[in-house]
């Protein structure tokens, strides 16, 4: 009998806003039969946790990046009122329990890049009223905080006062993109747990979104988290995923440098290539069954699904 975990916790998709903002089409975006990760299509018996992140791509910045951010907020909400049998808006791991005791998924707001504030540290209250949970720092370009991959710049000034603002407020800092400059200096600069929502092992795959083993060593040693993301140029370095194997090979790595309970689930739905063993949140549920086939405690394999997030999520939720 197919063994089905208690829940999944997903730490990053794009299924809200999608990666081509002049692409139109349905705006009921958290439902449409186009898309990955739909509401129909999430699979039966399994409570379901998901951050929806606002993709801001980099070419906007500025006004022109409010309001796009602002759009899609409202549309969220929207979509939270229309589809409110199905899913419930979150601001915390209590939020969390109710949706899965109503039978809902379970909704957080995220932005991913940091473009949103349009270098305005009074935009940090602004967006924690909005109930924004987290935010990514940059995307693959440059914006006021800092670097993606594509260059080498750090932290701006700005960035470094960002961080600790961030924190303030409850919102999650997520260095997933953030290139390894701007990461040393995060490092320098938070005083909480951060994350990386959707980053893989560096070692397994050598691709620069993905993390060396000092900075997963570091985030270990802060109590950091950490989601698997199922896009197959991270997964592996040719890209010719075949099986959950190459998934477990990162899986392995984490958990060889300690990250047992920092280890947690980011597919990039609707932001990503995707091979087939991960193409459809039913067979991201199946990571269960084939992480206890690998002969993976119990506890460790639920912990990657959904304990290891509720459980970050519940520190954060403390005070600054």
């Amino acid at each position: 009998m197919e063994r089905k975990p208690y829940a999944v916790f997903d730490l990053h998709c794009d299924t809200l806003t999608g990666c081509d903002p002049g692409a139109g089409g349905n705006a009921d975006t958290l439902d449409d039969p186009k898309r990955v990760l739909r509401l129909s299509n999430l699979p039966e018996g399994v409570h379901w946790a998901q951050f929806y992140a606002i993709f801001i791509p980099d070419e906007y910045r500025g006004g022109e990046a409010i309001r796009y951010y602002e759009g899609n907020r409202d549309n969220f909400f929207r979509q939270m009122r229309k589809f409110s049998s199905r899913v419930r808006f979150c601001r915390t791991c209590g939020d969390v329990e109710e949706a899965f005791r109503a039978g809902q998924t379970a909704a957080f707001l995220t932005v991913e890049n940091g473009s949103v504030l349009a270098g305005d540290l009074e935009r940090v209250p602004l967006l924690a009223r909005d109930g924004v949970k987290a935010v990514t720092l940059t995307w693959n370009g440059e914006n006021e905080i800092g670097s993606g991959h594509q260059s080498q710049h750090g932290l701006t000034s700005f960035g470094k006062r960002v961080i600790p603002e961030l924190e303030k407020y409850g919102i999650v800092v997520d260095v997933s993109h953030l290139n390894d400059a701007g990461f040393m200096d995060v490092l320098e600069v938070a005083r909480r747990p951060f994350a990386a929502t959707h980053s893989n092992a560096r070692a397994v795959a050598a691709h620069r979104r993905n993390l060396t083993d000092g900075m997963i060593r570091e985030m270990v040693r802060r109590g950091c988290l950490v989601g698997l993301n199922y896009f197959v140029a991270f997964l592996r370095e040719d890209g010719k995923v075949e099986s959950l194997d190459d998934l477990y090979r990162h899986v392995e790595h984490f958990l060889s440098l300690g990250a047992e309970h920092c280890l947690a689930l980011g597919s990039d739905f609707d932001g990503a290539e995707l091979p087939q063993c991960l193409n459809s949140p039913e067979k991201a549920a199946g990571i269960y069954e084939y992480l206890l086939g690998r002969g993976l405690p119990e506890r460790t394999v639920s912990g990657i699904l959904y304990q290891n997030a509720l459980d970050f999520l519940r520190r954060s939720e403390g005070p600054a």
